[in-house]
């Protein structure tokens, strides 16, 4: 029986072997720290590793499996408890949240740069403020940027000439890293704790270029070749796709090119994989294999003292280490130039490791030089993928049987990985793309054997690069026709992870090279967690939740069968809006698809994302007080019933809109203000941008109005959340969606003040992230930052917030 074989006929972990059950342990040791809330001292972390350590010294191969899984486990939540405390050290100390500091500084990336600014980080050397050194972060990611309701877009002269390995002197105003908190989404805290970025800052007037140095010289190289390759390349000649299958400068793909690239389930393909280090290994393999059997026949002690198939081995591996170095060493990169080694170090010395400890092995090692790997989509998708094609291969590669068998081989393989990711797919992304298969049968070989050995040939011979940008044209072509149909995505709500790992293991088992009634069983497990779905409000009661969209606003209001969205977040300018990164997304999580959206008026950061919203959901319901933005206006009287809630507008009046339709008063004064009323009674009142001579018309024409959670108005500006509609209507709970120290200085503290008067619970977004409140439980409130907090999440307040937002400009 050969190896592959073997592997297959051998899974138990019960011959694992020591490599095996010390992987393993390594592999929930670091899990494990990663769930910590809060760090543990030095000494706490030290214990488990010094007890690894001493009992590493004694024979260990009679011991059994679990005895090696606790003690390298042990080691593995020491080391990363120990790797965690120095970057929790390396933070932004609260003192200079939103201070004016002079850096100097090495630039340690590839610059992003785009139409409405740049960004990069820098190696900080020293920091100054008002004449005083500080301590600062080792590394800052650095910022330029147009405010999205600028003008014109920033002309590239105007931004700094910033290449990895200069030395710049740079005023910036500084900042903790915060993300926004919303179920389901992402986590740039915890991405700017993987890169050891300890702050961000806005670069300020008066940057000046020092020097360049010998610093991140592989940086160097990157960009600049990324450079000349886009710069040769006309715009939308595919220039950023090239950039990153050359050197992996993934920043330079359009957003348009990576959401078709995502509907179509080749992004992977885009940038440097593992499956294109692998191709350009083997073809280094069999270039080194034939030039040194040429040689040999000039030298033939050549081939005694080093035989042809070790030089091209080695040879094949330093080649796939190179081309993953330049690739910015990612997670998949790294996962294959290891997997190669351990191939090429059992190959070497004759040892034989069943497939799962090599897979194993490597993942280990992966998390031993990076922990936080365990919590990226990437890490899971490129480890899976690897784990499936070999648990499924039975040797198949090696049969005879000419080309077609071959082929079938490859479609066999291609079904595989499609079928086993989907449900992985659809956990991590909400969706999967159900022309994936056909996609990738072309887009793999194409992109494989023309497009990137054009493009990586194009370095020292510039002229391909254009042949390889020709080559992607058709390719292109053929992904936007296959995307543009309606079918081309599947999307379902988000699984909780006990169905989520049910539908993992059942697609495993479901495409496993078992016997018929393992694949019967996985079928049966997938089909099963498919029934799943998200729990409704029940009928007479509804649920809101307040997104964390920054500076603007959007609401989410659920009842048992409908839903509505109060607004639609903010535009972000270059960064794109919060309905395409936050407001969809998170719906689309959740399950629910709105059947009305009310735009409370005109204002970028109530109404930016509302193409993404519209583009989105196109059959839903859109009201406003502007005619631009929806063909029904909101007034006062109007009113409906779902599922026994009762909806209201409160504001408007008929007539505050003029014979044109349009509103008599500035866009704040006109926001629609709506109320939602359970059948106890319960009542929620949103009420965007709403000034205090509105809320004082409200307050007195109904003074009894129940009122138990309030939208805060205007963010908590000083301009409302008047006395008078506080004292009518006295909610218990207030909502305030504001941006994290933004530069308005909401909520205002005598707005914060007037609600702890009236004993109301103020809410803010910056500190707790989306807000979640029910009807049925009025004096309670989720905070989703809380829930889902760890300890690289920096720790906020609003007195720091305001601290930081009252600093000196």
């Amino acid at each position: 029986m050969d190896s592959q074989g073997e592997v297959r006929s051998r899974w138990p972990l019960s011959v694992l072997g020591a490599p095996g059950w010390l992987a393993l342990g390594w592999v929930l040791g670091t899990a494990l720290q990663l769930q910590q809330v809060q760090l543990w001292s030095l000494p706490a972390y030290g214990v488990p590793v010094l007890a690894a350590l001493l009992f590493a010294g004694w024979r260990y191969r009679s011991w059994p499996g679990g005895v090696l899984v606790a003690l390298a486990g042990a080691l593995a939540f020491g080391a990363a408890g120990w790797r965690s405390l120095e970057r929790s050290a390396d933070r932004l100390a609260p003192a200079l949240w939103g201070q004016e500091v002079q850096l100097v500084g090495v630039v340690a990336s590839l610059p992003v740069r785009g139409p409405q600014g740049m960004r990069f980080v820098l190696a900080v050397e020293s920091a100054q403020m008002r004449g005083e050194p500080v301590r600062v972060p080792q590394r800052v990611a650095l910022s330029l940027w147009q405010p999205a309701h600028g003008a014109a877009s920033l002309e590239p002269e105007r931004l700094p000439a910033v290449t990895a390995g200069d030395r710049w002197q740079m005023p910036v105003r500084l900042r903790p890293v915060h993300g926004l908190s919303n179920p389901h989404g992402g986590d740039r805290e915890l991405h700017a704790w993987s890169e050891a970025v300890g702050a961000q800052g806005s670069l300020r007037p008066g940057a000046r270029w020092l020097e360049a140095t010998g610093r991140y010289p592989l940086e160097r190289w990157r960009q600049s070749l990324s450079d000349r390759l886009q710069y040769r390349l006309a715009p939308g000649s595919h220039g950023g796709v090239l950039a990153a299958l050359a050197v992996g400068d993934q920043d330079a793909i359009a957003e348009a090119d990576w959401a078709l690239f995502r509907r179509t389930g080749v992004a992977h393909l885009m940038a440097i994989s593992g499956l294109h280090i692998t191709l350009f290994a083997w073809l280094t393999v069999a270039v080194i294999q034939r030039w040194w059997r040429w040689a040999g026949r000039l030298w033939p002690a050549l081939l005694l003292r080093a035989p042809a198939s070790r030089v091209a081995a080695v040879g094949g591996w330093g080649a796939a280490t190179a081309y993953a170095l330049a690739a910015g060493w990612g997670v998949p990169a790294q996962r294959t130039v290891l997997m190669l080694a351990l191939a090429l170090w059992l190959r070497q010395g004759a040892r034989r490791w069943l497939g799962p400890v090599q897979w194993l092995v490597v993942l280990a090692a992966v998390l031993c030089r990076e922990p936080w790997a365990w919590l990226q989509a990437g890490f899971w998708l490129s480890f899976v993928a690897v784990g499936v094609l070999m648990a499924s291969d039975g040797g198949s590669a090696r049969e005879a049987g000419g080309r077609w068998r071959v082929v079938l081989r490859l479609l066999r393989e291609q079904l595989t990985i499609t079928l086993a990711l989907a449900p992985l797919s659809l956990w991590l992304f909400g969706e999967t793309s159900l022309v994936g298969l056909l996609a990738n049968l072309v887009a793999i070989p194409w992109v494989s054997f023309v497009v990137t050995p054009l493009t990586l040939m194009g370095g020292p011979i510039p002229v391909l690069w254009d042949g390889a940008a020709m080559a992607m044209d058709p390719l292109h072509a053929l992904l936007q026709w296959l995307s543009a149909s309606d079918m081309a995505v599947w999307s379902r709500p988000a699984w909780p992870l006990p169905w989520a790992l049910a539908a993992m293991a059942g697609g495993g088992l479901a495409v496993w090279p078992g016997p018929p009634l393992w694949r019967c069983a996985g079928g049966l497990m997938l089909a099963w967690a498919f029934t799943w779905s998200p729990d409704r409000p029940p009928p007479g009661h509804f649920r809101l939740l307040a997104l964390d969209v920054g500076q603007g606003s959007a609401v989410l209001v659920q009842t048992r069968t409908h839903a509505l969205l109060h607004d639609t977040g903010p535009a972000w300018g270059a960064a794109g809006d919060a309905g395409a990164r936050v407001v969809v997304p998170t719906l689309r999580a959740l399950g629910v698809a709105p059947d009305r959206v009310m735009v409370s008026h005109r204002d970028t950061d109530h109404a930016g994302g509302r193409a993404a919203v519209q583009a989105a959901w196109p059959l839903a319901q859109w009201s406003s007080s502007d005619p631009a933005l929806a063909p029904r206006r909101c007034q006062r009287g109007q009113a409906w019933q779902w599922d026994g809630v009762r909806f209201e507008v409160l504001s408007p009046l008929a007539e505050d809109y003029g014979d044109d339709g349009r509103g008599r008063w500035p866009a704040n004064a006109m926001s629609c203000v709506l109320r939602v009323q359970a059948a106890d009674g319960t009542a929620a009142v949103l009420t965007g941008d709403v000034d205090a001579p509105r809320e004082t018309r409200m307050a007195l024409s109904e003074p009894q109005l129940r009122v138990d959670l309030l939208m805060v108005p205007h963010h908590g500006s000083r301009s409302s959340s008047s006395p008078v509609l506080l004292n009518a209507w006295r909610p218990s709970v207030a909502i305030v969606q504001a941006g994290f120290m933004n530069r308005f200085g909401h909520p205002a503290p005598d707005v914060v003040e007037r609600y702890r008067e009236r004993s109301v619970r103020l809410v803010d977004t910056p500190s707790c992230g989306a807000v979640s409140w029910r009807s049925q439980v009025p004096g309670a409130v989720g905070c989703e930052r809380l829930q889902r907090l760890r300890h690289w999440h920096v720790p906020v307040s609003p007195a720091a917030q305001r601290q930081g937002s009252a600093s000196p400009s």
